[in-house]
């Protein structure tokens, strides 16, 4: 394509092919090599970092200047695809059912128009297209591979099904939540469960754990902060007549303050060292850290939402969301915003009928642009 009246359509069957391939975190080779092909086409510069899989890309440098980030993610999930659209993933288990194939062809898209007007830029735009978000790996790496060094500010995008397709929403402060997986692993003694007295339970352990966890959110955390506990998985036993000498629990916390996340985790550490003593049992807990929570700058929201609506969104402040996001760890380097875009449901991400309205994919290009010259403009005032 060299005419960029064709960019539309043309955005559109790339975002289609990269979601009929779609790869999962950190495994993201084709569509790196899709991307790259893409890129070079309108002579984008690839900056040489050691990335394995993603890319990240820079317009700009002809005049002096601040350096603005933008963020796309592009890998995929294990999830078997039912949306039922022509271009369905052709690999199965695997789908973008969370729009990651949305973010890449937008941001690609916004590459391109920045292209058009590259010489005139008062700065540089470095576009990060960045792999394994759904692990949360993805963007410690790229940040420890150099990408935002020198930069000013960072904005991301993240489809919402939940919006129509012209909508777009953000807040300052916190909008998605901190993510920390926990698991907890029960050891009491089998028996045959006729002989009860003869072990130690451990399936009676887990229930009383269940009842009592749910108290960290209730008796722990004040009634003006938001988090969550979701116990997920209780596993224990093979058959129906024998006690087992094990139990495993697994779960999530949510929470969009750093102080109410080490709270609990240091409470649900002091209530299963009490229970193991109660019960003499031994319970151990594996708690895995997640990204934590994005926080957006007001004034780089303001900006963005502000852009949002001189380019034709329908602009509004939505509520925080307890859903996790990477994006987060760029925000622990340098300020930026987070925005959600409409793309029209009507499934909610990661469910397997899940699909965006491609109406929603040149708009969102096109803004994505604007606001990258004039979060220039703005950071060298």
């Amino acid at each position: 394509m060299t005419d960029i009246a064709e960019l539309p359509a043309w955005l559109t069957d790339f975002r289609h092919e990269l979601h009929r391939f779609p790869e999962l975190s950190n495994q993201e080779f084709a569509t790196t090599t899709r991307l790259r092909a893409a890129l070079e086409t309108y002579q984008i510069r690839i900056l040489p970092l050691d990335l394995p899989t993603g890319l990240v890309v820079e317009l700009g440098g002809q005049h002096p200047g601040p350096l603005i980030v933008l963020r796309a993610d592009i890998d995929a999930l294990p999830i078997e695809e039912k949306s039922g659209v022509p271009f369905s993933s052709a690999h199965p288990g695997v789908m973008h059912a969370c729009g990651h194939d949305f973010h890449s062809a937008s941001a690609l898209g916004a590459a391109i128009l920045l292209k058009q007007q590259e010489s005139s830029l008062p700065g540089r735009v470095r576009i990060l297209f960045q792999p394994a978000e759904e692990t949360g790996q993805g963007a410690p790496a790229v940040i420890a591979a150099g990408a935002l060094e020198g930069a000013t500010a960072i904005f991301g995008i993240h489809n919402d099904p939940a919006l129509p397709v012209g909508v777009m929403g953000s807040k300052a402060g916190a909008l998605t939540a901190g993510v920390d997986r926990f698991r907890i692993d029960i050891t009491g003694t089998g028996s045959h469960a006729a002989r009860p007295h003869e072990g130690n339970d451990p399936v009676v352990i887990a229930g009383q754990l269940i009842s009592t966890l749910q108290t960290l959110i209730s008796r722990n955390v004040p009634s003006d902060e938001n988090a969550v506990l979701s116990l997920t998985q209780v596993h224990s036993g093979s058959t129906w007549n024998v006690i087992p000498d094990s139990a495993w629990l697994e779960g999530t916390v949510r929470t969009f303050s750093q102080t109410v996340r080490e709270q609990i985790e240091q409470r649900m550490r002091d209530v299963l060292a009490g229970m193991a003593a109660a019960f003499n049992a031994q319970i151990t807990l594996d708690w895995q850290p997640g990204p934590p929570s994005v926080v957006n700058s007001e004034e780089w929201v303001a900006l963005a939402l502000e852009t949002g609506h001189e380019t034709g969104f329908d602009v509004r402040r939505i509520a925080a969301n307890p859903i996790g996001e990477d994006f987060a760890f760029y925000q622990q380097r340098l300020p930026g915003a987070f925005i959600m875009i409409g793309s029209g449901g009507p499934y909610a991400l990661h469910h397997p009928q899940f699909r965006v309205d491609d109406a929603a994919l040149f708009p969102t290009a096109q803004w994505l642009a604007t606001l990258a010259v004039q979060a220039l403009k703005k950071a060298a005032a």
